[in-house]
């Protein structure tokens, strides 16, 4: 089986590979003809990258972590828009020629291409220090408690994180506790909040200080379409979240 247009979740492929279903994952945009990569087997699969470069297409990691690409499937430019085809293909410069993905990631010892972030969501720490929200967003929501995250600390100490509990999860803890089941009134609770900062202290033992979740808010509702908190490829909006509980993220430095 074949993989595309959202990452997969390493766990998955794995479940998959186990029932003898080898799971090819690929990875490619529209201005790239779109494949240009796809794990194969004589390679050797690992679901947490997505495979070595196809046949004619040359890739190179930029200094920031850009995944650039040349090759004959990269298109000419945008249709009548010169000023994003120059953002996109650079004319001069070390890199020119190249198209500039806006995906962050590295080459694994066997070539095969790890994508860990988009460039434009990168949070940049008060100390200039990197930090993938996606990376930390998709261990949280690893967890059986969270259903949805989005973490946030650009130009902040530390970060911190807008929380959608599990509500299959959040059934069951209030029926084990003898509570009504009401979403809200759940979250003003300081037993079940404990119960997801457990959750993610648990994913805090598996990174580095600077990616540590330090604090976290429990969101209104899920992310979703119709909030238009999500977009419709199902990826969260994080303009719109932060437009929604900017004050509650700002709270958060101020405990």
């Amino acid at each position: 089986m074949v993989s595309g247009g959202a990452p997969l979740n390493p766990d998955v492929g794995v479940f998959f590979d186990a029932m003898g279903l080898t799971m090819l994952q690929g990875y490619g945009q529209t201005e790239s003809g779109p494949v240009i990569s796809c794990n194969r087997p004589r390679v050797g699969l690992r679901m947490d990258t997505v495979g070595p470069p196809m046949k004619g297409v040359e890739v190179r990691i930029a200094e920031d972590g850009e995944i650039l690409v040349r090759g004959e499937l990269v298109m000419h430019g945008y249709w009548q828009n010169e000023a994003e085809t120059l953002r996109a293909i650079p004319r001069e410069g070390p890199n020119a020629g190249w198209l500039h993905t806006g995906d962050i990631g590295h080459l694994d010892d066997k070539g095969r291409i790890v994508i860990t972030d988009r460039k434009k969501d990168m949070i940049v720490n008060d100390k200039g220090d990197n930090v993938s929200p996606q990376k930390i967003e998709g261990m949280l929501t690893l967890q059986p408690e969270i259903a949805q995250a989005m973490v946030s600390g650009d130009k902040r100490p530390y970060i911190v994180g807008v929380i959608v509990p599990d509500p299959e999860w959040a059934l069951d803890w209030a029926r084990a506790q003898g509570e009504s089941f009401d979403f809200k009134a759940l979250q003003d609770l300081p037993a079940f909040r404990n119960a997801i900062r457990a959750a993610v202290d648990r994913v805090n033992k598996d990174l580095s200080v600077i990616e540590k979740v330090r604090q976290f808010t429990f969101a209104d509702e899920a992310f979703s379409i119709d909030n238009e908190e999500m977009t419709p490829s199902l990826k969260i909006r994080r303009h719109k979240i932060r437009e929604r509980y900017g004050a509650r993220i700002d709270a958060l430095y101020k405990a």
